[in-house]
């Protein structure tokens, strides 16, 4: 008997998180649609009764969303690049190339993740104020979060690598393949689907950037969504409606994403690189 119910015991307290877990952006969404008056309701509803659709496309049009979604989107396409052209190089030299340095060197990698982007933003402006890169203050956002997001990606990607046997790379280089050539011809193709996730949750992340943007943008024409979001909030913000839709825009790409790729992360996660 008690195994017949455990696995519907277990279901139902995996979708009792989840739904925990969501009910925040489902909050976001029907909150989005309220009016002003059933906003602030007790009891609260949970679902508008006179829902206004029209927020959305009068925030869309007043706070400039394609331009802002724009600068995320190139934000986090530049921090993903280079973080995975770097990134992917270190972690294979720290999973193949085993000593004390490498040791070391992976501690310091290690260290940089525990190191918060408030604690980073001051000595990296001024290092971009003495270099000129405060004239291209996007290139400088993508450098400073790339820099953020690289231990992360190289601790994970490294074990990627580390499950890839080395008898692999030995084959091809008795073959007559170089060292360069079983890295990209062998030991590359069987790590790609962790890679391929690490690349995945680093632009996600980069998605929402803030600290770096709100610090180093000044300009709104080049400033991403969640520093526009932002705009809204002051001493006598109470347009909570349009807030909320603007925050409904912003996360609803990520969420399709991330839905629609949910599967390889998981798989790329759970599997490691080899099938």
């Amino acid at each position: 008997m008690t195994r017949t119910y455990t696995p519907w015991i277990l279901l139902t307290v995996a979708l009792a998180l989840a739904a925990v877990y969501l009910f925040p952006l489902y909050w976001m969404y029907v909150t989005s649609l309220k009016t002003g008056s059933e906003m602030f309701a007790n009891p609260p509803t949970f679902w508008p009764n006179n829902a206004n659709f029209a927020v959305y496309p009068e925030v869309w049009a007043r706070r400039a969303m394609p331009t802002y979604l724009w600068n995320s989107v190139v934000i986090a396409g530049g921090v993903t690049a280079i973080t995975v052209v770097l990134g992917t190089g270190c972690a294979y030299v720290l999973a193949r190339y085993r000593n004390h340095w490498i040791d070391i060197g992976l501690f310091f990698v290690l260290m940089l993740q525990v190191l918060p982007a408030s604690v980073m933003i001051t000595p990296l402006f001024v290092g971009f104020n003495q270099v000129g890169l405060l004239n291209y203050p996007r290139t400088a956002v993508v450098l400073a979060a790339a820099a953020k997001a690289m231990p992360f990606f190289v601790v994970l990607v490294r074990a990627t690598f580390m499950s890839v046997p080395r008898e692999l790379e030995e084959a091809a280089l008795v073959d007559g393949n170089s060292r360069v050539g079983a890295f990209f011809f062998i030991v590359l193709p069987l790590a790609r689907n962790g890679i391929l996730v690490c690349a995945i949750l680093t632009f996600m992340s980069a998605f929402g950037e803030y600290i770096y943007s709100k610090s180093i943008i000044q300009s709104p024409s080049l400033q991403p969504a969640s520093v526009g979001l932002s705009g809204f909030l002051g001493p006598n913000s109470t347009d909570w409606s349009s807030i909320m839709a603007y925050s409904a825009i912003y996360v609803t790409p990520i969420l399709v994403a991330f839905v629609i790729l949910q599967r390889r992360i998981v798989s790329g996660l759970t599997s490691g690189a080899l099938k």
